[in-house]
């Protein structure tokens, strides 16, 4: 009854249990009784403490917890409230006044608070309604991670400190993601049924538009292709090797696909390995049939013939036309050269139905390049590609043929790449570190006032603090005012850049992930775990690390006892396992059992360093180390991927001797940047006058002897002397390897003459 509302107070019927007072013409008897609808009203001349009392004893029936102690001026014991109880009578009754006056308006109300309304007044309102919902659909959300990014990894039991990805379906190592791709020819035939015969491969010819093969016509080439090939005495097993020598194009893709068809084994070829290393190549894996792009690369691989280097080849198929004479002069070493067109027709003729390969078969042999001797074949089976890709498919659900996507080639020509990135927008776009540094350079460099540096940074900011709440967009007003032109020239569609191969700096990462409005991915591996065996998790836009492991491998460190790694602090030598791993160096088992061990672990050289979020932090590197005079070991690639972080190296070589007791350095400044910051410290000159200059070549030291001492190196890993080179290290030169490592048994040879006069002096 204590919740009993006021008006109840006065509507409800009530009945004393007392007697009324008694009757006079001054105070005559209450007519409260069952048809009463509410107490009595005071008239003139009444005793108001007797109303006083009959409304007490109103309340008294209306809550029977009230006390009843005190006595009735006419001398009735009346039960009567205490004054807490009237205090808090009144505060209810002062709180239904309030709701009462607050009450929400029926219906009829608000239809005459409406028609209230001017026209205008109504405009506005509906504008305003309109604008809120269309930003309540259509606001930015921020993409949702796969798995708690505070745990991206996890310890597996009984396996020496091995971790796995969390984002796999259980404790067992993913091999596939589809069950009807298991091997490359699945993946491309999934990718033929679920396109719907759309299109595959693009190509262009100069100034014109962008043409398309269909996956159907793809597949019919391919299995023309090789039908044609079994015509030419190749076995259609894993015992046949294939060499492809050419850029990337679409009879590229033909061509691999022919092999996978009928269980043949792939050998892809560069010029970019040198002369020598084609010959090694094709000696070492047997390959009689090689399929090149250009006539000039025919020529090079009938030089080998004639001179006895590689007696095994027996035919050449020419992608582009060539004149009768090459023919002829193949004929004359026994070399058969025929136009891919002419085999394909040969095929078409002659069919040969499929022999698709199994997960375990050999799919490919890459030969990587290496920084010393010759190169190694890393075979690789159809399971460890389809895994590898599979554990990528797993974190960011794209992989472009197995979902029927398409790819489109550039022109060859690198200053036409512009205008085909523009013409074809890709969505998905691979790079390596060094072009993010570049785009990231050039970008600032345009902003060449402090008013523009300053917006450009602050915009950039704005954008970092929606990248780090989860937020990819490229629709900002920052966007719009800022970032238009950028990510216009990279087509304007891009959704996924994917980086490997170097370290990437976390500064460049930062920037681009806000520029180009799309998500920027970090991954870390080899040729020997297919390419890949971390990556970046969906949602983690942090930097300074290279990922969690996929859900392929397993990934463990192991103590380095010469450099001070240890598995107690973390660190150590990166070890992978999984179906992604090689099964081995093609003929060559000595190397092969320094890089796998008995359990199957990849020891990769590299130094790692886990995160208390689980992910990988590159540190180190174990291979190409030396000791000092003194005996400080040293590792030059840690040192060299700190240097360059200065703002106008562009390259760097650190080099050290067991004779001597520091490190030298050979620095290739960038040319656009070191005029303008050479101009700030007061020196002009042109880019090749700078390279001699005495006074900039130590501010260059100074700055990266600063960064080192920040990057916590010590004194005997800090270089005492420097030489400034002005060409860049390049593959043609022979300085860099196809995957632009440094090739450091050349670099030492080819400034030997440098580095001795750099000891001399600082000697």
């Amino acid at each position: 009854m204590r919740g009993l509302a006021l008006r109840d107070l006065t509507t409800t019927s009530l009945r004393f249990s007392t007697p009324p007072a008694p009757y006079s013409e001054d105070h005559p008897p209450s007519r409260l009784g069952p048809e009463a609808t509410r107490p009595p009203r005071p008239s003139p001349g009444t005793d108001s403490s007797s109303l006083s009392i009959s409304r007490m004893q109103t309340l008294r029936m209306l809550d029977p917890e009230v006390p009843q102690q005190v006595k009735d001026m006419t001398g009735t014991d009346l039960g009567l409230p205490d004054p807490e109880f009237i205090l808090s009578l009144l505060e209810k009754m002062q709180t239904q006044e309030i709701l009462r006056m607050l009450r929400l308006p029926e219906l009829g109300d608000l239809g005459q608070f409406f028609r209230s309304l001017s026209a205008t007044t109504l405009v506005s309102m509906g504008a305003l309604a309109a604008i809120l919902a269309y930003w309540f659909t259509h606001r930015p959300k921020a993409l949702q991670p796969p798995c708690n990014l505070l745990l991206q990894s996890e310890e597996v039991e009984d396996s020496g400190g091995a971790r796995r990805s969390v984002i796999g379906d259980g404790p067992q190592l993913l091999t596939h993601y589809y069950d009807d791709a298991r091997t490359m020819y699945e993946v491309f035939r999934r990718g033929l049924s679920i396109s719907g015969n759309g299109p595959c491969l693009g190509f262009r010819n100069p100034k014109k538009p962008y043409q398309w093969l269909s996956y159907q016509e793809v597949a019919d080439r391919a299995e023309f292709l090789g039908s044609g090939l079994l015509q030419h005495n190749c076995k259609p097993c894993t015992d046949q090797f294939i060499g492809i020598f050419a850029q990337n194009r679409p009879e590229w893709i033909i061509a691999e696909l022919a092999c996978y068809t009928y269980s043949m084994v792939v050998v892809p070829l560069y010029d970019t390995l040198g002369p020598g290393a084609v010959r090694y190549i094709i000696d070492t894996a047997d390959i009689s049939t090689v399929i090149v792009d250009k006539p000039q690369k025919a020529v090079v691989l009938l030089e080998h013939v004639e001179r006895k280097e590689t007696p095994g080849l027996k035919l050449i198929i020419l992608m582009e036309p060539f004149e009768e004479a090459l023919k002829d002069r193949g004929q004359d070493c026994g070399v058969v050269i025929k136009s891919m067109q002419a085999v394909e027709d040969c095929g078409q003729r002659n069919h040969h139905v499929p022999v698709p390969p199994k997960p375990s078969d050999l799919s490919i042999v890459c030969f990587t390049s290496g920084t010393t001797g010759n190169p190694k074949g890393a075979m690789l089976t159809h399971g460890n590609v389809v895994a590898d890709f599979s554990g990528f498919l797993k974190v960011t659900e794209s992989v472009v043929y197995c979902h029927g996507g398409r790819v489109g080639f550039f022109q060859g020509d690198i200053r036409l790449l512009s205008d085909d990135m523009k013409a074809l927008c890709p969505t998905i776009f691979p790079v390596v570190p060094r072009l993010l540094n570049r785009m990231y350079d050039k970008i600032f460099s345009q902003a060449d006032t402090s008013l523009k540096r300053w917006l450009l940074e602050f915009a950039a900011k704005r954008k970092q603090a929606e990248v780090q709440s989860g937020i990819i967009r490229n629709d900002s007003i920052w966007d719009e005012l800022f970032f238009h032109k950028i990510q216009a020239s990279l087509g304007g569609c891009v959704r996924m850049i994917v980086t490997g191969a170097a370290p990437a700096s976390p500064t460049v990462l930062g920037f681009l992930r806000a520029a180009l409005g799309c998500q920027v991915y970090e991954g870390y591996g080899q040729t020997e775990c297919t390419a890949g065996c971390t990556f970046t998790t969906p949602g983690d836009w942090t930097s300074g690390h290279v990922g969690a492991p996929l859900p392929c491998n397993h990934i463990k460190l192991v103590d380095v006892k010469e450099l001070n790694y240890w598995t107690s602090k973390g660190e150590g030598e990166i070890c992978v396992r999984g179906p992604n791993v090689f099964k081995g160096y093609l003929k060559d088992p000595e190397r092969t059992k320094e890089a796998l061990d008995d359990d199957g672990w990849l020891h990769t050289g590299d130094i790692g360093k886990w995160l208390p979020a689980g992910t990988l932090k590159i540190i180190d590197r174990k291979k190409h180390i030396f000791k000092l005079a003194q005996g400080e070991y040293i590792a030059p690639e840690m040192i060299e991927n700190i240097y360059i972080r200065s703002e106008p190296v562009a390259q760097m070589y650190v080099h050290g001797d067991s004779l001597k007791a520091f490190l030298v350095g050979i620095v290739v400044p960038d040319p656009e940047v070191m005029p303008s910051w050479a101009q700030k410290r007061g020196i002009e000159g042109t880019y090749a006058e700078l390279c001699t200059n005495k006074e900039l070549r130590k501010a260059i030291l100074e700055d990266m002897v600063r960064l080192g001492k920040e990057s916590g190196l010590h004194s005997f890993e800090q270089v005492k002397a420097i030489h400034i080179h002005s060409d860049m290290f390049s593959v043609q030169n022979g300085l860099l390897t196809p995957t632009l490592k440094a090739k450091r048994p050349e670099l030492r040879e080819y400034f030997k003459k440098q580095i001795e006069e750099l000891y001399s002096i600082s000697m």
